[in-house]
């Protein structure tokens, strides 16, 4: 039984498709890759997922639980949190503070305490600058951010779109090595990202999503050997 199981599902905005009968499913302590170009639903899905987008056909299945119509926040208390796109930071509030956001729903404070120091031993730049205002952090500090706040959900599956956005390309490399630290630790990633050799090198599993169908599925290795991929997301003839 998979731990994520998305059976058909289909999602509107107003009278345009955005999602068309999208299967996938995510096995526990896997990382799972979906690629596709902008525009192909890729954030859709993981809205879906999430909870903050209502589906218009088909099924979400959690752990063995039909969770399709579950509000999202019951969600998160299932375990299935998300960094989302452009990161999200509370800009405001201090790097310290935007974690706590993410064990709102936990009460357990020695575990709490615990994850505290993993976030910090996986961000060694967060614990520099733990009283530092989110809004003054660049961009790969804010994904720091965001991933740290999502870990403090202390979540069964982190769904991460578009880690990698709009960041220099030391911190792409560092994004992506603490990512499979994540999965190593444990935790079940469902990745979106449109830097596919990144994301398909590091995945067990991938989809690719185009115009809001998967038309691909495969090991990350198959994919990344596929010659319509190769040309379409890699650059190479």
């Amino acid at each position: 039984m998979a731990l994520l199981e998305l059976n058909n599902m289909s999602v509107h905005y107003g009278r345009i498709q955005a999602l068309t009968g999208v299967s996938l499913h995510v096995e526990q302590g896997e990382i799972v890759s979906l690629i596709g170009a902008n525009g192909a639903g890729k954030s859709t899905t993981m809205r879906a997922i999430s909870g903050v987008r209502p589906l218009s056909g088909g099924t979400i299945r959690f752990d063995g639980e039909d969770i399709t119509k579950l509000r999202a926040d019951l969600r998160v208390v299932r375990g299935i949190c998300q960094s989302p796109e452009g990161r999200g930071v509370f800009p405001g509030m201090t790097v310290l503070e935007n974690l706590e956001m993410g064990c709102y729903t936990r009460k357990d404070k020695a575990a709490i305490a615990q994850d505290f120091e993993r976030v910090f031993e996986l961000f060694p730049r967060l614990a520099e600058r733990k009283s530092q205002v989110g809004g003054t952090m660049s961009g790969g500090e804010q994904q720091m951010v965001a991933i740290g706040r999502a870990l403090m959900a202390r979540p069964r599956v982190l769904l991460l779109d578009e880690p990698s956005m709009g960041l220099a390309p030391q911190f792409i490399q560092q994004i992506f090595r603490i990512i499979r630290e994540i999965n190593e630790q444990g935790t079940t990633v469902l990745l979106v990202e449109q830097n596919a050799q990144q994301a398909l090198s590091r995945a067990h599993r991938g989809y690719v999503l185009e115009t809001g169908r998967i038309v691909k599925e495969g090991t990350g290795a198959e994919l990344l050997a596929d010659p319509s991929i190769k040309e379409a997301y890699l650059g190479v003839a």
